[in-house]
């Protein structure tokens, strides 16, 4: 790796009574918060501050991984902390600007994918495996027309798997390389975003500018510029800072539905070909669309807390394997006026799980087909092994919206038609599956907000829904700090 152009900044302890300047302020150290620091020190050698609520990943352990029960840490292991949710994740690099987030909208389409390219090659800088997944055009053509035929569409894109491992090994050696250059505050959070009256600054005379943020123990941090990329845990906090300041929102559609565990060879024609088949279905009763998201061969189930509520998820490793593969089914629903609050709507759903499951629930199929709740004995003589401990036998039914459920239960029957034996009494469902970006402040092109010099990137922001993405947002706030002649 070629040697940044760095500016060494001193490490002062913070205290309440002091004021610390930087360059660029980055809140959050996930993806889209690190990419944003190494394409500034590289390409400027900027003083650059992270600030990171959770703990150094070093220190991220979680023990709801090997007991499936959450100790409802704060703030939660697997969602915060340097890495963000991507440290725990899958550690797939979708190689498409076609999926992953809503960048299309704000970077034309080859300017989106020279960025995909190049995120992709940071990644292998840093030790991501060379395999591409869904490289054969012939298999993947095939899948699609045969995918067709059944009412829905593949959206196929190479995928780098890393594995959850080493996925976190990756982003340790980002770790290691960006403390020479710059600053990094973990267990820190930040309260409040400082802005001050500026004419003539922002897009309009009497606009405001952003100058730093003030952090839990009081002490002020300024900065040229600010990069938001809080992840999803932090977007509540985001969209309050958001209409604290008075920055316009757009509601993005809630991401609602179940995380399907069935046994790997039954999705080996899809897995073995494609790693990871993104598939959108529109559902017969009310067209409304609905996807799979997030698939893993041979991996496991998992828990994310998000403070208040607990959702489910999946990841699967680089050098082991399960019996079974996982993948989510979501719901996506727009909602129109006068609800602009899509965040509490999918916070209420998995708030609803965790009532009557103890976090998480999971049913077989076939006993929510026929209306029954599920019981541990019943799921034990199946022939699936939940691989995550400690979820409870329920009935999803009392959970889901009757519209939601049928949409799930509709794209089981097509998805089973494309690949025989996932529409299987045996099947297990686990929820609730709720993906928190539903919410996005107004931004430019260069993903800066109404507010001069502040910016807001990746999925916390609702820009984003993805590694790959994650990263090129956080590039492209850099490069246009850079541009604006800041850092």
């Amino acid at each position: 790796m070629a040697e940044s152009r760095v500016h060494k900044v001193a490490s002062p302890a913070p205290s309440a009574a002091r004021r610390f300047a930087y360059d660029v302020i980055v809140v959050g150290a996930g993806p889209a918060g690190i990419f944003a620091a190494l394409e500034l020190v590289r390409r400027n050698g900027a003083r650059v501050l992270i600030v990171e609520k959770g703990p150094d990943i070093t220190r991220r352990v979680c023990p709801a991984r090997t007991t499936g029960v959450c100790n409802n840490c704060e703030p939660c292991d697997v969602t915060c902390g340097w890495g963000g949710a991507g440290a725990f994740s899958d550690g797939k690099l979708t190689l498409s600007s076609a999926v992953g987030g809503w960048l299309p909208e704000f970077v034309p389409a080859a300017e989106l994918d020279d960025l995909v390219h190049y995120v992709d090659q940071v990644w292998l800088d840093y030790g991501a495996p060379t395999k591409v997944h869904g490289a054969n055009g012939k298999q993947v053509e095939e899948i699609r027309r045969e995918a067709l035929v059944h009412g829905m569409t593949l959206i196929a894109s190479p995928v780098r798997h890393m594995g959850t491992e080493r996925s976190a090994e990756i982003l340790k050696v980002m770790r290691k390389d960006l403390e020479r250059s710059v600053d990094v505050r973990t267990g820190t959070s930040v309260e409040r975003i400082v802005t001050i009256d500026a004419p003539g600054a922002g897009r309009q005379a009497g606009a405001q500018r952003a100058t730093g943020v003030v952090c839990d123990d009081g002490t002020e941090y300024s900065a040229a510029a600010v990069i938001l990329a809080p992840g999803r845990q932090g977007a509540g906090w985001l969209v309050e800072e958001c209409k604290r300041l008075g920055i316009g929102l757009h509601t993005n559609p809630v991401d609602i539905g179940v995380r399907v565990e069935v046994p790997a060879a039954i999705m080996e024609p899809l897995t073995s070909a494609l790693y990871e088949s993104k598939l959108v279905y529109y559902s017969h009763t009310f067209d409304d669309p609905v996807r799979t998201f997030c698939m893993n061969p041979y991996g496991q189930v998992s828990l994310e807390n998000y403070g208040d509520v607990i959702t489910v998820n999946g990841h699967s490793y680089a050098d082991q394997r399960t019996e079974y593969t996982n993948f989510a089914l979501l719901v996506s629903t727009d909602f129109t006026e006068p609800f602009d609050d899509p965040l509490t709507y999918g916070k209420s759903i998995a708030r609803l799980a965790n009532l009557l499951g103890e976090d998480i629930i999971v049913q077989r199929l076939g006993d929510l087909q026929q209306g029954k709740r599920s019981t541990a004995e019943r799921i034990e003589r199946g022939t699936i092994g939940p691989t995550l401990a400690g979820a409870t036998p329920g009935d999803l039914s009392f959970v889901l919206p009757y519209r939601h459920l049928l949409d799930i239960l509709e794209m089981l029957e097509a998805l089973d038609a494309l690949v025989p034996g996932v529409n299987a009494r045996d099947t297990l469902l686990y929820g609730a599956e709720v993906k928190f970006y539903s919410a996005r402040p107004k931004l430019d092109a260069g993903l800066q907000t109404e507010i001069a010099g502040l910016y807001a990137v990746g999925d916390g922001a609702g820009i984003t829904r993805g590694l790959v993405q994650a990263s090129a947002a956080g590039i492209i706030a850099a490069r246009s700090i850079l541009g604006n002649g800041k850092g």
